[in-house]
């Protein structure tokens, strides 16, 4: 008898994977999948790392599978965009063992710049989407996507979503079954994608594909639950619990395998039910099918195209009370900087001297909201460097004086090296600000390649990023703590002057990070306090202002990092 155990659906499927004698896992951490890695690499006999990115991840357990054992890697949706060149080029080469990409989206952009579908790309890509509606079918359909992988020679995308992968729910445990290393064998005409082998291996993916369609109106992750016929939900993922919890008489037909979509067992679904609702998050992507094939459903008219769906939409949109959804009414609490952060020091600096900020993918990213206001632009991991270079060449070198890129230690190690490459490269004269707080900080402090830690917690020598800078023949690198405003804004002053390239690293320590400790607190001297309010300029949320107009620490916030220390001309702050 197995043993059962309640689990998020991230750390389910990190269960299931070791479970299918997963041996080589990679990934990026990136909100909702990081739990997937920092479970898996729990478990013994797994090889499980963080990569520079998602591509590099990818690329590993696509080289891991082609040496004959089962891999996976792991990325949020955006995470995706970045690995897609090689999941087109695997989808046409298929796999030795079995290969996974677990991607979590995150409908109603819970820690994300965008909504995206997933589904799209796998259909795009040619490759078969399974979703899961909870943590036991999480566990389930990453097993077995490794058998559709191997039986019908194809990577496979399991698609999760925030709500999935942050749940909990009831799994059966099993034991690991390690199935035998397949021996590797040369097959140039599979395994290299020059365009004349590709053109074949693109016949065998269209073959497949369609064989794949034709098989999953018999699998048993897709399912027919008969109830009331007056009424008919096809669903997947969350939304087939809220459909569950809303309409329990109802009559389901619960998709596992999303795509490709079993065209013979929706018909048969559809000629059973007198009215169909196709109940999906984002895109119309069941119903766009469905449609096609000229069955009368309803679904993005009655349903938004944006955010999260819940059980209450459901129930108010289905009685006709409203045709779009309403937010539940909560108390606005806007996103700040964490006390002691070291970025607010920098971006207060930036805003003193007047100079805007290319922003980037991180933590840092909220300095574009007040009090700070200093970020300007926020599009992609890396793009921050890209994107001023751009903006140089469009408009001239004295356009991007007031200008700089600001961009994380974490995230310039993903994509911000070959950015500024491009600036080396191309004569650039901007100026690039990476802000090393030691950590990839917005994700929950994951090591990457600078911090001199593996994902196991392995010591390596953390590779150097002033010296990085410098092998790129950058003449002008300086570093500058974080809380020394004072030489920070002179050297701010001196950088941004030049004519040339040049990047500043400021570094200091996520406040968070474990470990990091301030040894004093900011004290409030009443007495000497002028009320003049420099020291609520950055916004620490440490700091406010009392009846009186004199400020007050709280000492429960504070973590003594200074920064308001230095702002007070009256000595009205102190360490102590």
């Amino acid at each position: 008898m197995s043993d059962k155990e309640i689990m998020l659906g991230n750390a389910a499927i990190a269960r299931g994977a070791w479970e299918a004698g997963v041996k080589v896992s990679a990934a990026y951490p990136g909100t909702p999948s990081t739990e997937i890695s920092e479970n898996l690499v729990k478990y013994p006999d797994v090889y499980a790392e963080w990569s520079p990115n998602e591509k590099v991840a990818a690329e590993v357990a696509i080289g891991a599978s082609m040496a004959g054992v089962r891999a996976m890697v792991s990325m949020k949706h955006v995470g995706l965009n970045v690995a897609s060149d090689p999941l087109y080029s695997v989808s046409y080469i298929g796999v030795k063992g079995g290969l996974l990409f677990c991607v979590a989206d995150d409908p109603g952009l819970y820690s994300s710049q965008n909504e995206q579908d997933t589904r799209l790309i796998g259909r795009s890509a040619h490759v078969p989407v399974l979703e899961p509606s909870d943590s036991r079918e999480s566990h389930d359909f990453t097993k077995l996507a490794f058998e559709l992988s191997e039986k019908y020679d194809t990577p496979v995308i399991l698609r999760t979503t925030t709500r999935i992968g942050h749940s909990q729910g009831t799994v059966e445990l099993q034991e690991r079954v390690v199935p035998e290393d397949k021996p590797y064998e040369r097959d140039v005409m599979k395994n290299v994608m020059m365009p004349g082998m590709a053109k074949g291996r693109h016949v065998f993916v269209e073959e497949r594909e369609k064989r794949m369609a034709e098989d999953a109106s018999s699998m048993e992750i897709n399912r027919m639950e008969m109830g009331d016929t007056s009424i008919g939900f096809v669903t997947s993922g969350v939304a087939y619990q809220y459909v569950k919890e809303v309409f329990p008489e109802a009559s389901v037909l619960k998709l596992g395998l999303v795509y490709p979509m079993p065209e013979k067992l929706v018909r048969e679904f559809a000629s059973k039910v007198d009215r169909l609702i196709i109940f999906e998050e984002l895109e119309p992507f069941m119903e766009t099918y469905i449609k096609s094939w000229g069955i009368k459903c309803e679904g993005k008219e009655l349903f938004t195209l944006q955010g999260e769906y819940s059980a209450n939409m459901l129930r108010e949109n289905l009685k006709g009370e409203t045709l779009s959804y309403k937010a539940a009414e909560v108390p606005n609490r806007p996103p700040i900087l964490c006390p002691g952060c070291p970025h607010r020091s920098t971006y207060y600096v930036l805003k003193k001297l007047g100079i805007r900020a290319v922003g980037d993918i991180g933590c840092y990213t909220l300095g574009a909201v007040a009090p700070l206001s200093v970020v300007d632009t926020t599009v992609c991991m890396g793009a921050s460097i890209s994107m001023l270079h751009g903006m140089e060449k469009a408009r001239g070198k004295e356009y991007i004086k007031n200008w700089v890129a600001v961009i994380g230690d974490s995230t310039f190690m993903h994509t911000g090296i070959n950015s500024l490459e491009d600036l080396a490269y191309n004569r650039s004269t901007a100026t690039v600000m990476i802000l090393d707080n030691s950590t990839t900080g917005m994700t929950g402090h994951q090591d990457h390649a600078a911090t001199g830690k593996t994902l196991d917690g392995t010591e390596v020598p953390a590779i150097s990023i002033y010296r990085l800078c410098k092998a790129m023949n950058i003449e002008h690198v300086v570093e500058v703590s974080a809380f020394d405003t004072k030489e920070m804004e002179r050297v701010i002053k001196e950088e941004t002057a030049r004519d040339e390239l040049s990047v500043i690293i400021v570094c200091a320590p996520c406040a968070l990070l474990k470990g990091q400790k301030f040894p004093y607190k900011a004290k409030t001297l009443s007495e000497k306090c002028k009320k003049c309010g420099m020291c609520l300029k950055p916004g620490c949320p440490a700091i406010k202002k009392t009846a009186d107009g004199t400020v007050e620490i709280d000492d429960t916030l504070c973590n003594g990092c200074g920064l308001c220390v230095q702002l007070c001309s009256f000595g009205a702050l102190e360490l102590a």
